[in-house]
C-alpha cells in the first residue's frame, strides 16, 4: 500500500509539473497582455492599475495530488499506530459489556497517590498471532444479572445429576496444611469416583471424604471471616503476599455489580506496610479495610501456614469454594491482572451459556503439553529445584500421563493460563481444586504442571472451558510483578545457592519415556 501511495503521489508530481506548468506559463502570458492593456488605458483615462486578487496555489488545483497526499499521510499515521499498539491491531475496540442504558461505577474507583504507581509496566501481548477480534460473546447486562441471581437462590437449576451430591472433607489436625498425604493416597482419591462399584462413570461415592487443606489454621480474622460467609452470589478474589504486586481496580464494572458481586484481596504484612507507607490504608487498621471495591483481609505473616509466599497464595486460589461457602461462582485474579469486563459478563458468557462448564480457564498461548511447560519452568528459572521438577514429571508418567492428543478432545490442551480462573461451585469443580491443591502442596506451586495429569485422571471427569489466549487479553491486563523483591530469608538464599541443576541422563529407562517417544512421533518407528 504504501508503494501504490508512492507510485500515485510520482504520477501526480508529474502531471502537475507538465500539464499544469504550461497551463500555469500560458495563463501569465495572458495576464501581462492584459495588465499592459489596462495599464495604458487607465493612465490614458486617469483611472488606477487594478490590483491583483489572490488565488488558490496550484498545488491544490490538481485533485489527484491532494488525494495522494491524504492517503500517504493516513496510511503513515496507522503504520505508526500499528507499530507501537501492545496488540498490532489497527483499531481494536473493546467489548462493550454494559447495554446503553446501565451505568458503570465512577471512576476512578480509587484515587491511588502517584508514588503508588499501579498502572506502571503493563506488559505486551504474548500470543504469537495476536487477533483483533473477540471470540467472546457477552450477553445484556440485564439478563446476566437476572440470571445469576436466579441461579444463586435457586441452586438446583440447572444441576446434574452428579451435583446431587454433597462433597465432603476429611478434617483434623496433621503434619502440614494439606495433609501431607503419599503420592499413592492422592492418587486414590483421582479413582474414587464411578460410583460405589467405581466403574468409571460420572457417579460419585458421597459418602468418601477428600482431604482438601486446612489440616492447620488459616489466619482469617473473625470479622472477615464472617464477612466472607455472607458473599453468597459471585465472589472475585485476588492475594498479595510478599508486597510482591500491586492492587489495581478493576475497570467496567457495572453500577448493580457489588449487589451480587463480593471483592476480597488477601494480603500479609508486607504488603499491609507498603500499603501503609503510600497512606492507602492507615497504619493501625480498625474496622473493615476497603480500597476502591476491594475489602482487604489482612493475614498476619507469622500464622501463615507455608513460608513461600508463592505456596500462601495458592491457598486461597485453590480453596476459594471453602473460603466462602455459600457463594455459588467464583473468579480468581492473579495479582499482576487487572480485570476489564464486568464479573458477571465473564461468568455468564464463560461458565453459564452454551451449555455451562463448571469451570472456565484460558489456554497457554504458547505450550499445549506438561512436558513443554515442565522444561520452560526449569529453564527460565521459575521453580529453582529442577531436580524436584525431574522427579514430579517422572510421577505423572509413572501414573498415567499422556502428551495432549486429539484424543483429549473436548480439552484443547494440556497447559492453561491460570492467571484467571472462573468456577461454578459444584462438586466437580471443588472435588477438581481439592485434588489438584493437594498434588501443589506435595511438589511445587507451580499449577500449570500437574493440571493435566489431576484433569485426566479424575473421575467425575470435569466439564472445563479452556478459552483462547487472546480472550484473556481482552478482559484483563497484565503488569510485571514489583521490581523491587522483598528482602530474601538468608536460611532460604543458602538453600537456594546449595540447590544444583539435574543431571543430563539420556531418557532410556525412564518412565517418561514412553511420554516422549509419543510426544516426538516414535513410537510408530519403534514398533517397526
Amino acid at each position: 500500500k504504501r508503494r501504490r501511495s508512492n507510485y500515485l503521489l510520482l504520477l501526480s508530481l508529474r502531471y502537475f509539473c507538465s500539464d499544469r506548468s504550461k497551463l500555469h506559463d500560458e495563463q501569465q502570458r495572458k495576464a501581462r497582455r492584459g495588465e499592459a492593456a489596462a495599464g495604458a488605458g487607465g493612465r490614458m483615462d486617469g483611472e488606477k492599475t487594478p490590483r491583483l486578487a489572490w488565488k488558490t496555489p496550484l498545488v491544490f488545483h490538481s485533485k489527484l495530488l491532494c488525494l495522494s497526499l491524504l492517503y500517504l499521510l493516513t496510511s503513515l499515521f496507522v503504520s505508526i499506530h500499528v507499530s507501537v499498539s501492545q496488540t498490532g491491531c489497527v483499531f481494536r475496540l473493546a467489548p462493550l459489556p454494559l447495554s446503553d442504558h446501565e451505568q458503570r461505577l465512577g471512576h476512578p474507583l480509587f484515587s491511588y497517590p502517584p508514588a503508588y504507581g499501579e498502572h506502571k509496566h503493563a506488559l505486551p501481548s504474548s500470543s504469537p498471532e495476536p487477533t483483533c477480534e473477540s471470540s467472546v460473546l457477552f450477553s445484556d447486562y440485564l439478563v446476566a444479572l437476572e440470571e445469576i441471581r436466579r441461579l444463586s437462590r435457586n441452586w438446583s437449576y440447572p444441576r446434574p445429576a452428579v451435583d446431587s451430591s454433597v462433597l465432603r472433607y476429611e478434617t483434623g489436625k496433621k503434619g502440614s496444611f494439606a495433609g501431607n498425604f503419599s503420592t499413592q493416597e492422592r492418587i486414590s482419591y483421582l479413582r474414587r469416583g464411578g460410583g460405589v462399584d467405581g466403574d468409571g462413570g460420572d457417579d460419585w461415592d458421597s459418602s468418601v471424604e477428600v482431604p482438601c487443606g486446612f489440616f492447620r489454621q488459616f489466619p482469617i480474622p473473625e470479622s472477615d471471616r464472617r464477612g466472607m460467609e455472607n458473599c453468597r452470589g459471585v465472589v472475585v478474589a485476588s492475594a498479595i503476599f510478599g508486597n510482591h504486586d500491586k492492587l489495581r481496580q478493576p475497570k467496567g464494572v457495572g453500577l448493580r455489580t457489588l449487589e451480587t458481586v463480593c471483592f476480597f484481596v488477601f494480603v500479609d504484612d508486607a504488603t499491609l506496610r507498603d500499603l501503609a507507607r503510600h497512606r492507602i490504608l492507615p497504619a493501625e487498621g480498625t474496622g473493615i479495610a476497603r480500597v476502591g471495591v476491594w475489602r482487604v483481609i489482612g493475614l498476619p505473616t507469622a500464622g501463615l501456614p507455608y513460608k513461600n509466599p508463592a505456596m500462601n497464595g495458592i491457598v486461597p486460589k485453590y480453596l476459594l469454594h471453602r473460603l466462602f461457602p455459600n457463594s455459588k461462582f467464583s473468579i480468581w485474579v492473579d495479582a499482576k491482572m487487572q480485570l476489564t469486563v464486568d464479573p458477571l459478563l465473564l461468568v455468564h458468557s464463560l461458565l453459564i451459556a452454551d451449555g455451562g462448564a463448571d469451570m472456565a480457564v484460558s489456554m497457554h498461548p504458547l505450550n499445549v503439553h506438561t512436558m513443554e511447560e515442565v522444561v520452560a519452568t526449569a529453564r527460565w528459572r521459575k521453580w529453582p529445584d529442577v531436580e524436584g521438577l525431574r522427579r514430579q514429571m517422572e510421577t505423572y508418567c509413572e501414573n498415567g500421563l499422556q502428551p495432549w492428543s486429539p484424543a483429549k478432545l473436548p480439552y484443547t490442551t494440556d497447559v492453561p493460563d491460570t492467571a484467571i480462573i472462573l468456577r461454578r461451585h459444584n462438586l466437580r469443580s471443588n472435588l477438581f481444586s481439592c485434588l489438584l491443591f493437594n498434588e501443589l502442596e506435595a511438589f511445587n506451586p507451580r499449577d500449570q504442571v500437574p493440571f493435566a495429569f489431576v484433569r485426566d485422571l479424575m473421575r467425575p471427569r470435569i466439564k472445563i472451558n479452556m478459552f483462547p489466549a487472546e480472550v484473556l487479553e481482552q478482559i484483563a491486563v497484565e503488569y510485571r510483578h514489583n521490581l523491587k523483591r522483598p528482602q530474601e530469608d538468608p536460611s532460604e538464599a543458602k538453600s537456594r545457592e546449595k540447590m544444583r541443576r539435574a543431571s543430563s541422563r539420556g531418557v532410556a529407562g525412564s518412565s517418561c519415556e514412553a511420554y516422549l517417544l509419543k510426544l516426538w512421533g516414535d513410537e510408530a518407528n519403534d514398533s517397526e
